[in-house]
């Protein structure tokens, strides 16, 4: 018997895969979206993270040093708070070899925290404690914090000093000579200090020293936070709270900066 005859399955016709133009379209969009967004978290972090650095100098109660001058309304001359950023004033202090120190030739490249303080302002040494272990924690390559002293002898700024930072230790009375308060200071505080100290002599029966003076300063204490340009980026009336985050935040940012 014959085989029956056998018949070919026709094969379905092959197709590509096809988009609908619509998905094609939405699919951009999306893209497009998650573009934009990504764009705009880019723009929105550095400008948040300037409004970070904004806020917290601010939240120090920022200002300038009363360096600049203008007239009053009666055309009597005046001194004002300089408007921020502005280019520090270059001076020479003492450092505690008796050595004459450029301040800017010294600190060149680094940012500074200067502070204008004096042996005999209690306000100062309330402010002291905080400072040392600030700059214990951020002083190193990059960062050094300096401060000036309004006094006429080394021996008062170091007997200031042991004061602020070990209230254990009996300070004798009356006046002493440079050499015990120099021994009195080894034995306190023998690792020595985190931070540089310059001395800036008064002149005459003034109590602030001509430095100090020469910047508009009437009293202290007084900061300013200049950058590795030499410019100062904040200012600061009155002690602070170095240790606390938002002196650090605002410390960091200038430190921060490349």
């Amino acid at each position: 018997m014959a085989d029956a005859p056998k018949t070919q399955a026709k094969e379905a016709p092959t197709r590509g895969i096809v988009i609908d133009p619509r998905v094609l379209l939405a699919g951009g969009g999306v893209a497009l979206i998650g573009l934009g967004v990504l764009a705009f978290f880019l723009w929105m972090v550095p400008n948040a993270a300037a409004r970070e650095v904004k806020a917290a100098c601010a939240g120090l109660r920022t200002t300038g040093p009363a360096l600049c001058k203008g007239t009053a309304p009666d055309g009597r001359p005046t001194v004002k708070p300089c408007p921020l950023p502005m280019a520090a004033p270059n001076f020479t202090a003492l450092d505690h070899a008796g050595k004459q120190v450029n301040f800017l030739d010294r600190y060149r490249g680094k940012v500074v925290l200067l502070n204008f303080w004096a042996s005999w302002c209690g306000v100062c040494k309330t402010e002291k404690p905080k400072l040392y272990q600030m700059a214990q924690e951020l002083a190193g390559d990059d960062f050094v914090v300096v401060t000036v002293s309004s006094d006429r002898s080394w021996g008062d700024v170091l007997l200031a000093i042991v004061e602020s930072l070990r209230k254990d230790v009996k300070l004798p009375d009356g006046e002493v000579s440079f050499d015990v308060a120099r021994e009195i200071y080894g034995r306190a505080l023998p690792a020595g200090l985190p931070f540089d100290v310059l001395l800036d002599p008064p002149d005459g029966d003034n109590n602030i020293g001509q430095i100090a003076s020469s910047w508009g300063i009437k009293a202290v204490p007084e900061s300013a936070l200049i950058d590795r340009d030499g410019m100062i980026r904040a200012y600061f009336v009155n002690k602070r709270d170095w240790n606390s985050p938002v002196a650090q935040t605002c410390l960091r940012s200038v430190i921060d900066d490349e």
